[in-house]
């Protein structure tokens, strides 16, 4: 089995205090200014996003889940992307002024627990339920069977323990129910079971993408069914949303369905534009993502996890979205 670990832990760095907000006004289409106060990741009724917005690209905010085109809370905190969950946040940033990029591990106030140089473009982030897995995806460059082009590369972190698998591609494979081996094996868009032991994924081989179903402890992997990428399982645990390249082939685009994982049904949901995004939960009923709006901006969508409905606006100029 080949080893690229592409990742290595370089220490702990704790830093006191909370991440304060600051004050400012808000985009035009969010109707108002920002919320006064300090951006808690603490179980709530609050959605978390990374704002595009002109007067504060780039940094990590929050806004009521009730409200989620009014005022926005935001931190001083800049993340290419950012996910929380269970009291723990996943910023996938630029170090320093560096033109390289790490992974940092937030507290419920933001505080940096703990960082982690990245090699490669951040690309998705995602953290279990409870807070102590943590999985994020970068794209690379440099594989010789890739001739030049982008591939990507998936990691793990145990929090509780330290455990580190820094890329997937280290685990036992098995496609079909027979072990499999390929230098071009690709691994992106980690989704956590409840247990914190298992998860769900995307393999890309041979020109097939694949759901997969992993076992952190045991290091194996196995292929479930076909044109499955960017998986996120349910908060009950018997769904995954993802996206599926259109007749197979993602030069036409993505659309965004759900499995129910018991009865292998496949519901398409109501968004029809494309979407390049891992699709996050925003409740048991409703499926959020986002969409990007010219150079720079995005905005974050949701729709009916059942395929009903319509897509709504849920929050101007974000992405990255992650109900808390």
């Amino acid at each position: 089995m080949k080893t690229r670990i592409l990742i290595a832990v370089v220490g702990v760095l704790v830093l006191a205090g909370a991440a304060v907000a600051y004050v400012g006004f808000a985009s035009a289409r969010n109707h108002g200014v920002t919320a006064t106060g300090a951006v808690s990741l603490a179980p709530g009724p609050r959605l978390l996003f990374r704002s595009t917005a002109d007067a504060d690209r780039g940094h990590v905010a929050t806004v009521s889940a009730g409200d989620p085109g009014g005022p926005r809370t935001v931190s001083p905190l800049s993340c290419a992307r950012v996910y929380a969950a269970g009291g723990t946040g996943l910023c996938l940033r630029q170090d320093g002024d560096l033109t390289t990029y790490q992974l940092a591990v937030l507290d419920r106030t933001l505080a940096v627990q703990r960082e982690l140089p990245l090699v490669g473009l951040p690309n998705r982030a995602r953290v279990s339920a409870s807070g102590r897995m943590l999985a994020w995806t970068v794209f690379v460059t440099g594989d010789s069977y890739n001739g030049g082009l982008f591939s990507t590369r998936a990691g793990i972190l145990d929090t509780a323990t330290g455990d580190l698998a820094g890329t997937l591609e280290d685990y036992a494979v098995t496609r079909d129910g027979r072990p499999y081996q390929a230098a071009d094996a690709n691994f992106w868009g980690v989704t956590f079971t409840r247990d914190d032991r298992h998860f769900y994924a995307t393999m890309s081989t041979a020109g097939h993408r694949y759901l997969v179903a992993g076992d952190f402890a045991a290091h194996t992997i196995r292929t479930l069914r076909e044109n499955v990428e960017c998986p996120s399982l349910s908060p009950d645990g018997t769904r995954v949303a993802f996206k599926s390249a259109v007749d197979g082939d993602p030069a036409k685009g993505w659309r965004l369905s759900v499995l129910d994982l018991a009865a292998a049904k496949v519901t398409p949901l109501a968004e029809t534009r494309s979407v390049d995004d891992q699709p996050a939960w925003l409740d048991d009923h409703t499926i959020g993502y986002g969409l990007p709006r010219g150079p720079g901006h995005a905005d974050v969508w949701s729709v009916p996890a059942d395929g009903s409905g319509a897509p709504r606006l849920l929050i101007p100029d974000a992405e990255s979205p992650a109900a808390l």
